[in-house]
C-alpha cells in the first residue's frame, strides 16, 4: 500500500499539501485536489490508520463482537451477515467502517473484550450473544466506552440494547400449537447461558401454564445451536417410548438438522410431529414440508442498531437525537405445513 509520503514524492508536492487535499480543506487549489485524489486512487494510497487516530484522537471503527465456531454459528448462518451489511450500510454515510471480532467458541468472550479495548483500534463495539450475567456490559460501561447489546441481559447499565422478540415467539407459537390440539409439547433451547435462552423458556413455562399445562423437565431439550444439535435432538426423540407431539424451536438451523433426524427415522414433520421453527431462513425455504416460523428485517435490525450506537456518540448525537434505545424487534409469524398435516 502506497503512503502519503510515496503519493507526495510521485505528485512532486509536500505532504502538508497532500494531506490537505486529501482532507478537502479549502486552502488547495481545485487542480491540485483533482491530481493528488487520481494519483491516489492510481497508486492505490491508503492512509495510515495509527497515525490518524492519534491525531484525531478516533479510529473510525466500530468493532462487532460476536462468538465464532461450528457450535455457535451454525455452517451457513446468514443471520449476521444481513445484520452486518445494515449495519455498515449506515456506517457508509460517516466514513466509518465495521470491524467483525470473532471471538472464538473455545475463549473467554470476557477476557478477549478486555484484551480487544486495550489495543484501542475501535471507537465504539457492539456486542451480541449476551449473557444473563454479563461482565462485558459492566467493563464497556466502567471505561466510558460508547457500546449497543444485541440483546438483553440482567446486567444492566442504563445501556442501549436492541433484541428478537423471544417472548412473543414462545406465546404466538404455544398459543397456535394449543390452539391446534396438542397438550404435550416440548421446548427446544440453547445449551449455554444464553440470555435468549431463559426468556424463552420462561415465557414458554408461564404460556403454557395459562392453557394449564406443564412444562416437564424431560420436555424441555437443550442443544448446540446448529444442524448437528437439531439431528441430536430429533434422535433423542425418536427414541422416547412417549414422544410429545409438537415442538417449538428457537434456532434457525437447528429446524434442518431436526428435520433431518426424524426423515431418517421414518417420520414427517407435520403429521408425526408438530413442529415451529424460528426465522425464515433461506435454508429453511428448502425444508418440506415448508417450515412454519417467523421473518423478521435484519437488514432494517442493523441499520437500526448502528444509528442506536452512534446515537450514544458526541460526534453524532445531533445527527441521530434517539436518547438511549431500547427496543424488541418485531417478527411475523410465516405460516407453514410443518405443525400441521397437509
Amino acid at each position: 500500500m502506497v503512503g502519503i509520503r510515496r503519493l507526495a514524492q510521485h505528485l512532486d508536492i509536500s505532504i502538508g499539501t497532500v494531506s490537505r487535499a486529501l482532507n478537502g480543506r479549502p486552502d488547495v487549489n481545485a487542480e491540485t485536489r483533482r491530481r493528488v485524489l487520481e494519483a491516489a486512487l492510481e497508486l492505490g494510497y491508503a492512509p495510515n490508520q495509527a497515525g490518524r487516530s492519534l491525531r484525531k484522537g478516533s479510529t473510525g471503527v466500530v468493532g462487532f463482537m460476536m462468538q465464532s465456531g461450528s457450535e455457535i454459528t451454525g455452517d451457513g448462518d446468514t443471520f449476521f451477515m444481513s445484520v452486518f451489511d445494515g449495519v455498515q450500510a449506515v456506517f457508509a454515510r460517516h466514513n466509518l467502517d465495521l470491524v467483525v471480532l470473532l471471538c472464538s467458541s473455545r475463549e473467554d468472550p470476557d477476557a478477549y473484550l478486555r484484551r480487544t479495548v486495550a489495543r484501542g483500534f475501535a471507537d465504539a463495539l457492539i456486542i451480541s450473544a449476551t449473557r444473563k450475567q454479563d461482565p462485558r456490559i459492566d467493563f464497556l460501561a466502567e471505561r466510558h466506552i460508547p457500546f449497543i447489546a444485541l440483546g438483553r441481559s440482567q446486567s444492566d447499565v442504563d445501556h442501549p440494547w436492541i433484541d428478537l422478540d423471544f417472548e412473543g415467539l414462545a406465546r404466538i407459537g404455544i398459543d397456535r400449537l394449543v390452539a391446534q390440539g396438542h397438550r404435550d409439547i416440548a421446548i427446544a433451547a440453547p445449551a449455554d447461558d444464553a440470555n435468549l435462552g431463559h426468556i424463552f423458556v420462561e415465557t414458554a413455562q408461564n404460556t403454557l401454564a395459562t392453557h394449564g399445562l406443564p412444562l416437564p423437565p424431560h420436555r424441555l431439550l437443550r442443544s448446540p445451536p446448529n444442524e448437528a444439535g437439531g439431528y441430536a435432538m430429533a434422535q433423542k426423540i425418536v427414541a422416547m417410548s412417549d414422544r410429545p407431539t409438537a415442538i417449538l424451536l428457537v434456532n434457525e438451523t437447528t429446524a434442518i438438522g431436526f428435520y433431518r433426524g426424524l426423515h431418517d427415522a421414518g417420520l414427517a414433520p407435520g403429521r408425526d410431529i408438530a413442529i415451529i421453527g424460528f426465522r425464515e431462513s433461506p435454508q429453511a425455504k428448502f425444508l418440506s414440508p415448508p417450515l412454519t416460523c417467523f421473518r423478521l428485517d435484519l437488514h432494517a435490525l442493523g441499520e437500526a442498531l448502528a444509528e442506536a450506537l452512534l446515537a450514544t456518540m458526541p460526534a453524532y448525537k445531533e445527527q441521530y437525537p434517539l436518547g438511549t434505545v431500547r427496543r424488541i424487534w418485531p417478527m411475523e409469524l410465516v405460516e407453514g405445513l410443518s405443525d400441521r398435516e397437509e
